[in-house]
């Protein structure tokens, strides 16, 4: 296993990498928060170049600012509420995490932020073999599932509906591995690689990504993830059936971070 330097990734100009923490020395959430705060308020300063903090988490739930109730964890498990947008995620040992803090013109396109990361690591998962692709209307980055009619019935049976779909009180944490996240994959439904939130302040934006690399994807199970009833997560160790570290990834996403976010024509929002 290739180890994981800490500290600055040296570029002559452009994207500045920070690596926060990885493996034994991953970085609780309060703690990374804080520093991409520091980190904020000198990029708008412009005391420091746009750098993006790269890491892992001790497990944690967060909940951006659209979560519901209904969402959250059953048990009580403790969840940070946090300032970005989206809904609930869980972060946790064997996802990489990605904050880039980056100063965009004004008026903000939030949206071509999004997408710019987006495509960054759609192209990170096609180096490692996997095909990975936009949801129309939902956020980050998939593995597209069969089409309905050729997916196999949840638990061997055949059905004629899935209630995740017509049953607004449908509660996925409730009704057993048939309907649970981790297994969207088995079901062949599309599944998220990649959750997506962020936040803009004074022009500048925090928060970021979460890439499932090798996690153990039950622990989204307790949730509803990302608010998405009908469709489940997925990690590339999963669809690619071997082990793989963030190790072996880090270096790929940094990559094509520099790629996308250097070479992007960044230009105001259309008003």
């Amino acid at each position: 296993m290739t180890a994981i330097s800490r500290g600055e990734t040296p570029a002559p100009e452009g994207l500045r990498f920070v690596h926060l923490g990885f493996g034994a020395d991953a970085v609780d959430y309060e703690s990374a928060w804080q520093e991409q705060r520091r980190v904020h308020a000198a990029r708008f300063a412009d005391e420091v170049p746009d750098t993006c903090l790269l890491l892992e988490h001790p497990p944690v739930y967060t909940a951006g600012r659209r979560t519901t109730d209904d969402e959250r964890p059953l048990d009580g498990t403790p969840v940070i509420d946090v300032d970005r947008g989206g809904k609930i995620t869980w972060h946790g040992p064997g996802q990489l995490v990605g904050y880039p803090i980056q100063k965009l013109p004004r008026p903000v396109d939030v949206v071509a932020h999004v997408r710019r990361l987006e495509d960054a690591l759609i192209r990170t998962c096609a180096e490692f073999g996997v095909e990975a692709s936009r949801v129309e209307g939902r956020s980050g980055v998939w593995v597209l599932g069969d089409a309905v009619e050729e997916r196999a019935g949840l638990g061997g049976l055949q059905l004629d509906f899935d209630p995740r779909v017509t049953d607004e009180l449908f509660d996925p944490r409730l009704n057993g591995p048939e309907y649970a996240p981790s297994n969207a994959g088995q079901r062949r439904e599309d599944r998220k690689l990649a959750a997506i939130g962020i936040r803009v302040a004074k022009g500048v934006t925090m928060h970021g990504f979460a890439l499932n690399v090798n996690p153990d994807n039950t622990s989204f199970d307790k949730i509803v993830p990302c608010g998405i009833r009908d469709a489940g997560v997925a990690s590339l160790a999963g669809e690619l059936g071997r082990e793989i570290t963030i190790a072996e990834v880090l270096p790929v996403v940094e990559k094509h971070l520099r790629d996308v976010l250097e070479g992007a024509e960044l230009l105001p929002r259309v008003v």
